[in-house]
């Protein structure tokens, strides 16, 4: 919940030029699930964040 309201308060901080970076994940890397990056990735560009690469 802390890491949660964590990003919450950025987001909300940041009025201009922001930059979001979601990596790539890894499989190979349980700590990186490439499920779990995919999903926040496709969500945020969902929502309207536009792609820069």
């Amino acid at each position: 919940m802390y890491q949660k309201n964590a990003y919450r308060v950025l987001l909300t901080r940041a009025r201009q030029g922001m930059i979001v970076v979601v990596p790539e994940g890894n499989d190979k890397d349980q700590t990186r699930p490439r499920r779990y990056y995919d999903e926040t990735y496709n969500y945020l560009a969902k929502i309207g964040l536009k792609v820069l690469f």
